[in-house]
């Protein structure tokens, strides 16, 4: 929040959008320009809108946090390695990301920016 970020309660996690988490989220190293992303209870979006429209597909990876506990990075980023291995797409290909697709309302490549 000390460079610019907002923070918000939604639903049971701490969200923040906007500031230096809207740009690390435009240009950090695991995907660019991506619209949010989830680390165990906490949502990073780089707007507010982008949350709003991604909450959904956010609430399933805390989910699954929950159910893979410490184990859930690796597992995410395996699946992601074996997709690549095997010529699928890394990201979209991800049973992961497949389930939180086919659970939320908004499909893959959507831009609330």
């Amino acid at each position: 929040m000390l460079f610019g970020a907002r923070c918000q309660l939604n639903e049971g996690c701490v969200e923040f959008h906007g500031g230096v988490v809207k740009r690390v989220l435009q240009c950090g190293p695991l995907a660019s320009g991506i619209m949010a992303m989830t680390i165990g209870h906490t949502i990073l979006g780089q707007t507010e809108a982008g949350l709003d429209v991604s909450r959904e597909h956010e609430h399933v990876h805390v989910k699954q946090y929950e159910r893979w506990g410490p184990f859930f990075l690796p597992a995410y980023f395996g699946c992601s390695f074996y997709m690549w291995l095997i010529k699928k797409d890394p990201y979209r290909d991800n049973p992961f990301e497949v389930e939180a697709y086919n659970i939320a309302d908004i499909g893959p490549g959507v831009d609330a920016n």
